[in-house]
């Protein structure tokens, strides 16, 4: 049943990486508006546009879906 043009759903390292980095963002983000503090609002919002360049980043440098350095995983 694999395909050789499925795009893995994003399962992969620096999926993982970008997702991550991106929720921590949106998680200070939000606690920083309700705390009214505009400054680190901002910070969150670069911290965000981070999360999306380590993601790409890593995605160069191999650790994407289709990456030399990806090994995917069997699903059970």
């Amino acid at each position: 049943m694999s395909d050789e043009n499925d795009p893995g759903h994003g399962n992969s390292p620096a999926a993982w990486i970008g997702v991550t980095i991106m929720l921590i963002a949106i998680a200070a983000g939000t606690v920083f508006f309700f705390l009214d503090q505009p400054v680190l609002v901002w910070a969150s919002a670069g911290l965000l546009v981070l999360g999306l360049l380590a993601g790409w980043v890593a995605a160069k440098l191999g650790y994407g879906v289709k990456g030399p350095r990806y090994v995917p995983k069997a699903h059970q």
